[in-house]
């Protein structure tokens, strides 16, 4: 396999798992409604915030449903339990760690 492939495979599978989720989106599951306030796709700053070492990506939010919520960090996956709201900032996957 072509070694210039490997991070084109990676950067589709996390664009898939993060979704629509870029900065300034909303969106809504069973847990809430969060507004994206950040997208970090450096795999080293990610598993840091997750604290998990598998880490390649995270999403910062912050529960609009609350008053008091505060960001954090959050590493689930997009599924068809979480419907957009508000589409965020089109910001491919990898360009949003810079």
């Amino acid at each position: 396999m072509n070694p210039t492939v490997i991070p084109a495979l990676v950067a589709a599978s996390v664009d898939r798992e993060v979704g629509p989720r870029r900065p300034g989106a909303i969106y809504q599951n069973i847990d809430g409604r969060f507004e994206v306030l950040a997208l970090i796709t450096d795999p080293r700053e990610a598993a840091q915030l997750l604290r998990r070492d598998s880490a390649r990506w995270a999403v910062i939010v912050r529960d609009t449903l609350r008053p008091d919520g505060q960001p954090f960090a959050i590493g689930s996956v997009w599924t068809t339990s979480d419907h957009l709201i508000r589409e965020g900032k089109s910001v491919p996957v990898y360009a949003a760690a810079a």
